[in-house]
């Protein structure tokens, strides 16, 4: 039952006759995990918090960086450096302190995924990231567990309502239906790199929020079976219809995956890597200069991210890169990276043709770099 107190702090919602004191009861006994306390998870931890769902899981393995309070509300300059989790957590309690929070300081994988969403109602996917999209799907479809999906970038953002139990008995279709196999990951570019604007996170996070309050709550109509995109630029929406897909490999008619997968290599660049690109990584790198081979190092971020962070070299940026052939080195070697590994191999295939034979591409871009070599540089 709920308490006088739990009557008074939720009662403008309990008003609505949708909802009521009922609705309020499913949610205090209701659960939600959410997936990344970023820029999606802060506005919708924010509101289901408020909401009053009585038990809420954070999953995230991520310290507070000051280029994330642009979006990300949970967080404040004095977080900075500190586990996105536990300063959640405490964010969450000093908003409403009769709610129960769990914290999963982890990055959520193979091992644990279905041990970690078995105990919740519904899991918010705020992860930023193709192998945990498709790690997070499946685990719901195994666990039949109804998934909030959501997507942002620059402008633009998606949210959907996947795998949720329908009134025949059926679950609605899930994000395998929307994407049977993983883009290159190219295709697919993290705000990181293609940046964001700052209220579109909360607006979509929001909505995601709201989908998962529906849902515990058992009132409206949610997102299942249909695709929202919105464009905050022009302010429009579209909607696309998701259909199941009877040979879907996980919820199909025949099913040929009956147990999570190695995600990084399902949707790995390596996949889509020319067999001609060699790898190098950060530490080779290191010691080819420390050793004094005289290498190029060409660096094809924008020349934002450039500013921000980097390891000296030139800048050209992938859309230049077959526009500035003449300031390539051909003889000794080049070294070619971006952030994470992505846009360096497509760099070296759009170099390729040229005739140029010694390319290296620099294996987990800048942030190997940062992590194997020189710690003290600043992440983004």
């Amino acid at each position: 039952m709920l308490t006088a107190t739990e009557l008074h702090r939720y009662s403008r919602q309990i008003l609505l006759s949708e909802l009521g004191q009922h609705g309020q009861q499913k949610l205090k006994e209701g659960s939600v995990l959410v997936i990344g306390a970023g820029g999606l998870g802060s506005p919708a931890l924010f509101y289901i918090a408020a909401a009053g769902v009585g038990l809420i899981g954070i999953v995230d393995f991520d310290v507070v960086d000051v280029s994330n309070l642009q979006r990300q509300i949970l967080f404040t300059n004095e977080d900075v450096g500190k586990p996105k989790t536990e300063t959640a957590r405490r964010r969450l309690a000093q908003l409403n302190p009769l709610i129960k929070i769990e914290t999963h300081n982890c990055v959520l994988n193979v091992g644990n995924a279905l041990n970690i969403i078995a105990k919740y109602d519904v899991v918010i996917d705020g992860s930023d990231n193709l192998p945990t999209r498709y790690l997070v799907n499946d685990a719901c479809v195994f666990l039949k567990k109804p998934l909030i999906y959501g997507a942002i970038f620059q402008f633009e953002g998606q949210v959907s309502v996947f795998n949720e139990l329908m009134k025949d008995g059926s679950r609605g279709p899930d994000y395998r239906d929307l994407f049977p196999e993983p883009p290159p990951p190219e295709m697919v570019p993290s705000c990181s790199v293609g940046g964001v604007m700052g209220v579109l996170p909360g607006i979509i996070g929001s909505m995601q929020a709201n989908e998962a309050i529906k849902i515990l709550a058992g009132i409206g109509s949610t997102l299942s079976g249909r695709l929202m995109l919105f464009d905050s630029l022009d302010f429009t929406t579209r909607f696309l219809n998701i259909k199941s897909n009877p040979d879907n490999p996980v919820s199909g008619k025949n099913p040929t995956i009956h147990a999570l997968i190695d995600y990084e290599e399902f949707c790995n660049p390596t996949q889509h890597k020319n067999s001609a690109i060699k790898d190098v990584t950060a530490r080779e790198v290191k010691k080819m200069l420390d050793d004094g081979v005289g290498i190029q190092i060409i660096d094809v971020r924008e020349p934002l991210e450039f500013e921000l962070v980097n390891i000296g070299g030139l800048n050209i940026p992938l859309k230049e890169i077959e526009k500035k052939i003449s300031s390539i080195e051909r003889t000794n070697p080049v070294v070619v990276h971006c952030k994470s590994g992505a846009r360096s191999l497509l760099a070296i295939e759009k170099l390729l043709p040229f005739g140029f034979t010694n390319l290296l591409n620099l294996k987990g871009g800048i942030i190997q770099w940062i992590e194997d070599v020189n710690p003290s540089l600043t992440k983004y």
